[in-house]
C-alpha cells in the first residue's frame, strides 16, 4: 500500500474524485425542497444538473469517496486493500468545505458521497453521517445529497443518514449471491440487502407519521451522530465544532417536517464480470423493483481494472452496448408495462446485439400489429417501436377531437422510421410493405447500426476533471456548421 502523509486537500480530492468516477449510481433528480432563506442551496425535482460532460455525463454533482482505504479485497475494485495505490481520507470538515466552495462558484448543485470501507462499516457509517450533519446544521446547505449506505453498518446509522441525505443507495454489486460470493467474498446478499430493506421501511413509516413522530424520529438521529462525533474528530477543535452546532434544526430549516430519503434509493450492479446471463439480471431488477421499491437500476459495465487473472479477459473491450441494452430494458420495465420473462427467457437468454429490445420483442409478436393509431389504447401505442411515452400520451389526447394522420403523429414525436411497420392511421399503413419477420429485421438493423458503433467506440470511462476543457475545442462537422447558421443548436 502507498501512503503518502500530509496531503493537501486538493491531492486528496484528485484522488478521490477520481477513484469514485466507478460508481454510476449516481443520479441528481427526484426531489423538490426549499429551505428557509438561511441557507444555501435548494433542490428541484425537475433535475439539478446545468452541465453535462463531452460523454453526456451530468458532472453538477461534486463526485468523490470519502476515502480510498478499504478492508476489503473485492477481486473487481481498483481500491481492493491487496493494490498498491495511494491512498487518501478526507475529514468531514474538508469535505463540507469543497461542497460549499464549489457551490457558491456554481461548478456544482450538489453532493454525491460514496467511501471505502476504513476500519468497519460502522466506523466509515458514522463518518460519513457526521459529514451530511455538518452539512445540514452547521453549513445549512439545501442543496442535493446522495449518499451510500455502507453494508454491514448499524441499522440507527444507517437511519440517521436517511435524515440529511436526499437520495441513498446501497450496491448490489454483482447480480447474484454466486457472483458476489466468487469476486467479493468478504460481502454478502443478506449485509446488502438489509439497509435497502431498513431505507425502503423508512421512506413508507415517514409519509404515514405525522409531523411529531418525524421530529422524534429526526432528533433522535441527530442525538446518535452527536453522541458518536468524539470517535471520528481526534483535535479538541474540532470536537468544539461538532458541539456549537446551530440549534436550529435541519427540519425548520426545509420549512416541513423531517422527510426520510425523500428521493428514494438506487442500487448499482456490475455487468460482465461474471457469468449472468441478460435475462437473469433483468429478473433481478424487476425483483428489486417491485420489492424494494427502487427508484433506479444501475449497470455498469465491467472494466477489469486490476488485470487479475481470475477475472474476464475482456478481449472484445469493455461490454458498453450490452450495457446500453439493459438500460434499454430497464426503461421497459419502468415506464413501459414490459415484464422481464417478455423479454427474454431461458430459452433466449440475451438481448439482440443488432436491435433495441423493444424493436426485437416487437419482431417476435408480429401476431400483435399492425395496430390502429386513432383507436388503440395508450398501453398498446408503448409497445409499439418509435412511440414514447410522451407522444403516446399526445396521441391519446389529440385523437379525442379528429383522426391522426401519419404526418400528426410525426409531429407529437413519433419516430416513423421505426413505427411505420407496426401501425396504421384510418386503417392505412404508410407505405406499402410486408409485416414479415427478415424483412422488417433487415431494415431496422440498417437503423442501428450506426448506433451500435458509436456505443462500442466510445469512451463513456473517462473521469471528467473539473478543470478540464471538457473537449470543447472540438471543431463542429460541417452539418453542424449548417444547423449552427440556421438557429438550430
Amino acid at each position: 500500500m502507498i501512503i503518502q502523509n500530509e496531503m493537501t486537500t486538493m491531492e486528496k480530492l484528485t484522488i478521490l474524485s477520481d477513484a469514485a468516477k466507478y460508481d454510476v449510481a449516481c443520479t441528481s433528480s427526484g426531489v423538490d425542497k426549499k429551505n428557509n432563506g438561511q441557507g444555501m442551496g435548494n433542490a428541484q425535482a425537475c433535475g439539478i444538473c446545468h452541465s453535462f460532460s463531452a460523454d453526456g455525463r451530468c458532472i453538477s454533482l461534486l463526485k468523490i469517496l470519502f476515502t480510498n482505504e478499504c478492508v476489503f479485497d473485492c477481486k473487481y475494485c481498483v481500491n481492493r486493500s491487496s493494490n498498491d495505490v495511494v491512498r487518501a481520507t478526507f475529514t468531514p470538515e474538508e469535505v463540507c468545505s469543497l461542497t460549499m466552495e464549489f457551490y457558491r462558484r456554481n461548478y456544482i448543485e450538489g453532493l454525491f458521497l460514496s467511501s471505502g470501507i476504513v476500519k468497519s462499516p460502522d466506523y466509515t457509517m458514522k463518518l460519513l453521517c457526521e459529514t451530511v450533519m455538518l452539512l445540514r446544521e452547521k453549513y445549512h446547505f439545501g442543496g442535493y445529497i446522495h449518499l451510500k449506505g455502507i453494508p454491514g453498518a448499524s441499522p440507527d446509522l444507517i437511519e440517521a443518514a436517511g435524515w440529511y441525505a436526499d437520495r441513498m443507495s446501497v450496491n448490489l454489486e454483482l447480480p447474484t449471491a454466486d457472483g458476489l460470493k466468487s469476486l467479493a467474498p468478504h460481502k454478502t446478499r443478506k449485509n446488502i440487502l438489509t439497509p435497502m430493506r431498513q431505507i425502503q421501511n423508512g421512506i413508507i413509516d415517514n409519509k404515514n407519521q405525522n409531523v411529531i413522530g418525524s421530529n422524534k424520529s429526526y432528533n433522535a438521529s441527530k442525538n446518535l451522530i452527536l453522541s458518536n462525533a468524539e470517535l471520528n474528530f481526534e483535535e479538541s477543535s474540532n470536537k468544539q465544532i461538532i458541539t456549537n452546532i446551530s440549534s436550529m434544526d435541519y427540519a425548520l430549516a426545509t420549512q416541513n417536517k423531517p422527510k426520510f430519503v425523500p428521493a428514494g434509493q438506487s442500487t448499482q450492479m456490475i455487468i460482465g464480470a461474471t457469468a449472468e446471463s441478460d435475462y437473469q439480471i433483468v429478473t433481478v431488477a424487476e425483483a428489486l423493483y417491485n420489492q424494494y421499491d427502487l427508484k433506479r437500476v444501475f449497470y455498469s459495465a465491467f472494466i477489469n481494472v486490476n488485470k487479475d487473472s481470475t477475472l474476464p479477459a475482456q478481449l472484445g473491450g469493455v461490454p458498453l452496448l450490452r450495457e446500453h441494452r439493459l438500460y434499454q430494458a430497464d426503461w421497459l420495465l419502468r415506464f413501459y408495462g414490459f415484464k422481464s420473462n417478455e423479454l427474454l427467457s431461458e430459452d433466449k437468454p440475451n438481448f439482440n446485439v443488432l436491435l433495441d429490445p423493444k424493436c426485437d420483442w416487437a419482431i417476435r409478436h408480429l401476431e400483435q400489429f399492425p395496430v390502429e393509431i386513432n383507436r388503440a389504447d395508450y398501453y398498446t401505442l408503448l409497445r409499439v417501436p418509435g412511440i414514447g411515452v410522451n407522444s403516446a400520451k399526445r396521441i391519446v389526447k389529440a385523437r379525442r377531437s379528429s383522426n391522426l394522420s401519419f404526418e400528426d403523429i410525426k409531429k407529437m414525436g413519433v419516430v416513423l422510421k421505426r413505427a411505420l411497420y407496426f401501425i396504421t392511421c384510418v386503417g392505412k399503413m404508410m407505405y406499402d410493405t410486408k409485416i414479415e419477420e427478415n424483412y422488417i429485421t433487415s431494415n431496422l438493423i440498417g437503423i442501428d447500426k450506426r448506433k451500435t458503433f458509436e456505443i462500442e467506440n466510445h469512451n463513456s470511462y473517462k473521469q471528467l476533471s473539473i478543470f478540464d476543457d471538457v473537449g470543447y475545442n472540438i471543431l463542429p462537422d460541417h452539418m453542424e456548421g449548417i444547423k449552427a447558421l440556421a438557429g438550430q443548436m
